[in-house]
């Protein structure tokens, strides 16, 4: 976490946490919602529109990835200064980029050592790591799928309904029992 994100929760401590303003999609961008967005729909719904404006700012999307984490109920969010800003996810709170190397990273950009893989009914392909939970990108999949075929790693079946309590993560914290304040 920043140190100005760090300073501003002493400073400001009971600042209301703000809720379905963020979503992070399938392949690791970041969309602001606006009340008008969120009336169309929710983030992973589907219905065009309902996603949001997706963020170009480099800036502001590395200070968003610097500040996100998640807290005790598995909720992910975005410390913006004083206020957690919860995010809403299409899939998974980590979005895999893999090299052909099996080099793996988060879409923040953190390094990640691999624990196990899961392939879901639709084939989607899912890593659990050392830092968490996510999905593979899509672009990178075809690694995975070499490594599967060399028999350097083996995947397991999952149903994708199930994986959000099997690895302790919240899809839509905006539908779940709010907290107020730190």
């Amino acid at each position: 976490m920043d140190d100005i994100v760090k300073a501003a929760l002493v400073k400001w401590p009971n600042v209301p946490h703000c809720y379905a303003w963020l979503g992070l999609d399938a392949r690791g961008n970041w969309y602001m919602r606006d009340d008008r967005v969120q009336a169309i729909g929710g983030f992973a719904s589907g219905v065009p529109g309902a996603k949001g404006s997706l963020l170009r700012h480099e800036k502001l999307v590395d200070f968003i990835q610097r500040n996100y984490e998640h807290d005790e109920r598995g909720c992910w969010y975005f410390q913006n200064g004083p206020q957690r800003v919860y995010v809403e996810l299409e899939r998974t709170p980590l979005i895999w980029r893999v090299g052909a190397g099996m080099q793996i990273a988060a879409h923040t950009g953190q390094a990640a050592r691999l624990l196990s893989c899961n392939v879901d009914e639709e084939g989607l392909v899912y890593l659990a790591t050392d830092l968490g939970f996510g999905l593979v990108h899509t672009q990178d999949v075809v690694h995975i799928a070499q490594a599967i075929e060399d028999g350097r790693l083996q995947a397991k079946a999952a149903i994708a309904a199930e994986l959000p309590v099997r690895h302790g993560y919240v899809t839509s914290p905006a539908a779940q029992p709010r907290t107020k304040l730190r």
